[in-house]
């Protein structure tokens, strides 16, 4: 039975499954106020930001396989409907493992890849009838001399590749017009119930320090690896430990004379599309990730670690000296190439859980010590982005007590 349908939704936490939810939300029920409360004084300031922005159709271990393909063809779908590759740079990707002769990447289906420095190219299998490594890394380019191995693992009809930021903003900015009510830079702080502890409101801190409660029949908590902190908060009370932790990484955008590539005019970004290489670790120290985006950029990260600190804010996530001095290392190894532009570097915080998979669940009265619509989603780690479009979907759906595109029962706490 479909539950009572929600008047007012508040979402803590915008970025990008936070946004993606409030968009199919106010698409689904456009007489549902929705609310989406921020702490951050920077929108997207992290992984929303500051990711590749790679997507996949059939990377992913069961618990996840059907969210990720349903997710993947959204992404094309909504691409199609809004001039994707213009508006946030949305371009076919074909994908290539990258490894030295004597260091192929190995290892299981599945997500223990994340947490053994190994390259997430194990979860594709090599792509029949592929074309050659593309021309502005150093293998494409090379006679082959050096011993470097460039396996097709993907083509452009099962990869792609966004910048999140522009996608990011285009979601926030479609629910706003539908509505959505953003309160920013805003810190929820307590929630509100009635006399027989109900749920009915959330009150937020504003930057100036002035005091607001939102009305709230349902509770999303989409804040990323602050998930945990925002429950905590809401909920002093609970003894439930929300199984979410960091995944950190240093990340480089840059140019380079052998990519010049702008896919934003062209509607299919031409064959194949942009590109992306996994890369073994043959001497750098970490295996890294490289890709071509449509706007001429290219992006590299895969200097993950786990021993930072997570921040209060994501603004105060900053990437140190060294982290970048080796991911500047690796380009100019990769692409063969001393003459780059570094034009931008990031350090985020991305959530994990110990088995890789999402979280997409119903807190309940036991687990809160309140009555009421809640819902908690994140720990996507690297695939944040990618899952974005189907996690909002679907997340948007129970909320309403809609049937589900997509069996996420593996996914709960």
């Amino acid at each position: 039975m479909a539950s009572t349908h929600p008047q007012n939704i508040v979402i803590v936490g915008a970025g990008i499954i936070g946004a993606s939810t409030a968009y199919y939300l106010s698409l689904l029920s456009p007489s549902t106020k929705i609310h989406l409360v921020e702490a951050s004084p920077e929108l997207f300031a992290s992984a929303s930001g500051k990711a590749a922005g790679f997507l996949a159709r059939d990377w992913f271990s069961p618990a996840t396989a059907s969210l990720g393909k349903l997710s993947f063809d959204m992404h094309k779908k909504l691409a199609e409907e809004h001039d994707g590759g213009k508006v946030w740079g949305y371009s076919p990707s074909t994908a290539f493992s990258m490894s030295a002769a004597h260091a192929l990447a190995s290892g299981a289906r599945g997500e223990d890849w994340l947490f053994e420095g190994t390259s997430r190219a194990v979860m594709a299998s090599a792509h029949e009838g592929s074309t050659g490594p593309p021309q502005w890394l150093a293998a494409g380019r090379s006679t082959g001399t050096d011993g470097t191995v460039m396996e097709t693992i993907s083509g452009g009809d099962t990869t792609a590749i966004v910048d999140p930021l522009l996608l990011s903003r285009f979601l926030l900015k479609q629910s706003q017009a539908r509505g959505a009510e953003l309160h920013h830079p805003a810190t929820p702080t307590s929630v509100q119930t009635s006399a027989d502890n109900v749920l009915t409101g959330i009150t937020i801190r504003r930057a100036n320090g002035s005091e607001a409660t939102i009305p709230c029949d349902a509770l999303v908590l989409t804040a990323g690896v602050w998930t945990p902190r925002v429950f905590s908060t809401l909920f002093p009370s609970s003894k439930t430990v929300l199984p979410i932790s960091q995944l950190s990484g240093h990340s480089i955008v840059l140019r380079s004379r052998h990519w010049t590539h702008d896919s934003y005019t062209l509607p299919t970004a031409g064959p194949g599309g942009c590109h992306a290489a996994f890369a073994s670790d043959s001497g750098i120290g970490f295996a890294p990730e490289i890709f071509s985006r449509a706007a001429g950029d290219i992006y590299l990260a895969g200097l993950n670690t786990t021993t930072i600190p997570v921040p209060e804010l994501a603004t105060d996530a900053a990437p140190t000296e060294e982290g970048i001095k080796l991911l500047e290392q690796a380009a100019r190894q990769l692409l063969g190439d001393d003459k780059l532009d570094v034009i931008k570097t990031g350090f985020c915080h991305r959530p994990v859980t110990a088995s890789g998979k999402p979280l997409l669940a119903a807190l309940d009265k036991e687990k809160t010590g309140v009555t009421g619509s809640m819902w908690v989603c994140a720990g996507h780690g690297p695939w944040g982005i990618s899952m974005s479009l189907g996690t909002g979907l679907v997340l948007a759906e129970s909320i309403l007590g809609r049937p589900v595109s997509v069996d996420v029962s593996l996914l709960g706490l």
